[in-house]
Order: structure tokens, then sequence, then C-alpha cells
């Protein structure tokens, strides 16, 4: 068991925080939805959502989560990935091209927070979808980054 005062060996970063409302008899009832991604930077990330009350209940139950959805990735001796690959989750859609040492990480918004924490330091990223939504973005990383496999 985990003592409190001990560092995880995951970082994380909140990319989503949003209060959310479900319509019921007597009015509305709020809650939060958290997005979480977090990895060692060495080859492992993962992305959680969770829901709660209140916004730590949602960012633990997002960890927990992301914990849970733990995927590796295939980095080269460049830190970059072994292949280009183009992924599509709802309506976000992402390419992701690996880059020579030394050219460093192009990518913006949630897709990068994801290539970041999965230890990608050399890669290119683009966005070809219209929208603007993280949550769909980064699941759309994370898929691409679940299906590479080495050359």
């Amino acid at each position: 068991m985990r003592k409190f005062n001990q560092k995880s060996e995951f970082d994380q970063k909140l990319i989503d925080l949003s209060r959310v409302a479900r319509v019921v008899a007597g009015g509305r009832r709020f809650s939060f939805r958290a997005a979480i991604v977090l990895g060692d930077k060495k080859g492992r990330v993962g992305f959680g959502l969770g829901k709660g009350s209140d916004t730590s209940l949602a960012i633990e139950k997002a960890t927990r989560n992301a914990k849970k959805n733990l995927i590796n990735v295939p980095l080269n001796r460049d830190k970059s990935i072994p292949h280009w690959i183009k992924s599509k989750y709802s309506s976000g859609q992402v390419i992701i091209k690996p880059a020579k040492l030394g050219k460093g990480l192009v990518a913006g918004g949630a897709a990068r927070i994801v290539l970041y924490f999965a230890g990608v330091e050399n890669a290119s990223l683009k966005t070809l979808s219209r929208t603007k939504n993280k949550i769909n973005i980064a699941k759309a990383t994370i898929e691409a980054l679940r299906s590479l496999k080495w050359k």
C-alpha cells in the first residue's frame, strides 16, 4: 500500500475539467467531469475520464481510470515512433509522423500532452479534424499509439 508522502511513478496532467448536468424532475443535478493524461515518459501512457460530485473526486476517479487503461508505446532510439500512423476516434482525427533526433515534438493541445507523457520527444502530429474537442483528440492520439507496431 502506498503512503501519502510517496511520489507516484507517473506524472499526470489535467486536460479538461468541466461542470456537467443531468436533468431530473426537480431541475438540474450538477457534477464535474475530469479528463487526465498520465505517463512515465518512458513508453507508458494512459487516458482516463472521471465524474464526481466535486472536482477532487472526479480527478481521483479519472486518475484511477487512466492507470487501468495504460498502453505501451514502442519508441526507437531517437525517442520517436517507428512509422507514421493515422487514427480516428469519433470526430477527432490525427496523423503522427516520426522525426529525426533534434527535431522536437511538433504537436498542439491535448495531443502534445499525450505524446509528451508517452516519452515521444521527436515527432510531428497533425490534427485533421475540425473539432476542438480535447477528449476526442486525446483519445484519437491514444488509439494511434496503441496501433503502432515495430516494422
